[in-house]
């Protein structure tokens, strides 16, 4: 099995930029079966009710799940991208910490798929959703340019 540096946390929230960085999201656990990321809400993560825009579930559940697929095809030089996301809001939050924690269901050759959960914190279920990832070969392109990470680290 494979597994990860005993520093691998404090490299991913090193490397984190854009969209990660803005959301405010930082990485708390990683092993390869499990990753586990929070972020402490802000007004920045409100709708217009007062309470946690949908998005920002989707966003985590898609930053953490594409974290784990990353992570298990680096080390074959091999990069993920994400081309389905699926969301469902369960419980609306206004304040305190939301956890997502994200596990493999399928990992394949070619392409993967990762289940995640939300919990705010009083551990109950805010939001859950899965992500089918697709598993490139070193140099591919997306969007006129190859997929690789933005930052130095790994």
């Amino acid at each position: 099995m494979q597994s990860f540096p005993d520093d691998v946390v404090e490299r991913i929230n090193a490397i984190l930029g854009g969209y990660n960085r803005v959301m405010g999201l930082r990485f708390v656990a990683a092993v390869p079966d499990r990753l586990v990321a929070e972020l402490e809400v802000a007004d920045c993560h409100r709708q217009p009710y007062g309470l946690v825009h949908g998005g920002v579930y989707a966003g985590m559940i898609e930053s953490v799940c594409s974290t784990g697929a990353a992570l298990s095809v680096m080390a074959e030089g091999r990069t993920t991208v994400g081309v389905e996301n699926s969301t469902a809001f369960l419980k609306a939050v206004r304040e305190g910490t939301l956890r997502c924690t994200a596990q493999p269901l399928s990992r394949g050759r070619r392409s993967q798929v990762w289940q995640a959960e939300v919990r705010d914190d009083k551990e109950r279920l805010v939001a859950s959703g899965r992500v089918r990832l697709l598993v490139l070969e070193p140099g591919t392109a997306a969007a006129g340019q190859a997929v690789g990470l933005a930052g130095e680290g790994f």
